[in-house]
């Protein structure tokens, strides 16, 4: 981070608090907010490194917080598609050291936009407890493929978590059980690959700053602003993103 002109670096940290932001309110959103804007300025694997730090930083202060909701009878879908995701995520890991960079970003735009148009066509998709574990380790494996290819999941994984209908408590714990889990097995997979450089562990915890800083905000922002209004704004900036991700602007 410190390699970038000042005004970069402002942009990278407005993008980096406005994804925590998002993640305080809702449990998700820090990749999908910050990624494609970092992946402007440092490329996609240098972006996917980074944000695979501090998604298993984040997440784990999640997870101790929501720690109660791991007896919901509503997890029971968790463990085979954690250990599914933690496959896909090897896969994806691959898919990104050997597909040129371009192809994968126009399929993370392409994903963003079939995210945000599933999101307004079919906003109340319901999955039952039974499906759930049927379907969840496809899910699962879905999942961390994008996450190793892209360094988002959420396309497939929260919009499987959001169908079944949780309570917010137990859906940021769901998804944060996600994140932590796939972002635990991409760090090795990183360096295993060798894409992952020792001077990007060092940006990730300097990333950490803004996160933490404005992760408190999205939790108290969480109370007073609509679910609905929320999801608006933050569809459309998808949108936006995956649009210009799709055409190379």
């Amino acid at each position: 981070m410190l390699d970038f002109e000042p005004v970069s670096v402002a942009i990278m940290v407005a993008a980096l608090g406005a994804g925590a932001v998002v993640k305080g309110a809702t449990g998700m959103g820090l990749p999908l907010v910050a990624l494609p804007v970092l992946a402007t300025f440092f490329g996609l694997q240098h972006a996917i490194c980074i944000m695979a730090v501090t998604q298993v930083l984040t997440n784990s202060v999640q997870i101790w917080q929501f720690r109660d909701e791991a007896r919901n009878p509503q997890m029971r879908f968790l463990p085979w598609f954690l250990a599914a995701g933690g496959v896909g995520v090897i896969l994806g890991t691959w898919l990104l050291s050997n597909l040129p960079e371009r192809v994968l970003v126009v399929s993370l735009g392409a994903l963003l936009l079939g995210y945000f148009v599933l999101k307004l066509t079919r906003p109340h998709i319901t999955i039952g407890p039974r499906a759930a574990r049927m379907f969840g380790p496809l899910a699962g494996f879905g999942s961390g493929t994008l996450q190793g290819a892209t360094g988002i999941s959420a396309p497939i994984g929260v919009t499987f978590i959001h169908a079944m209908g949780m309570e917010r408590r137990a859906h940021v714990y769901a998804v944060s059980a996600m994140f932590l889990v796939l972002g635990l097995v991409q760090l090795p997979a990183l360096f295993i690959a060798g894409i992952m450089q020792p001077h990007w562990v060092l940006q990730a915890i300097l990333a950490m700053i803004p996160i933490l800083v404005f992760m408190p905000v999205g939790q108290a922002l969480a109370g007073r602003l609509s679910r609905q209004a929320f999801d608006r704004m933050i569809l459309i900036f998808l949108g936006l993103i995956g649009l210009k991700m799709v055409l190379g602007l």
